[in-house]
């Protein structure tokens, strides 16, 4: 069973976790908005609805403290 994200959420949390695959952390917010071309209150507003969703968790006041709570076989491939 597929969770319920939008196509764009999917780029969010299939960006998350290659990134942090790559890098060995969490990506900033600086680090989304240069990829996805977004401002600061886009990216924002997009880590607070797929946490409510329950789809990552993060440290309040941590930086890089985004963790990914789904398996890589449940994210969309990253375009």
């Amino acid at each position: 069973m597929k969770p319920s994200y939008t196509k764009k959420q999917g780029q969010y949390l299939a960006f998350i976790y290659y990134y942090t695959k790559l890098n060995r952390q969490a990506p900033a917010y600086a680090d989304f908005q240069k990829y996805f071309r977004l401002d600061p209150a886009s990216v924002n507003s997009m880590i607070k609805t797929l946490e409510s969703k329950g789809f990552i968790s993060k440290e309040r006041g941590k930086a890089r403290s985004i963790k990914l709570l789904l398996s890589k076989e449940k994210l969309p491939e990253l375009e």
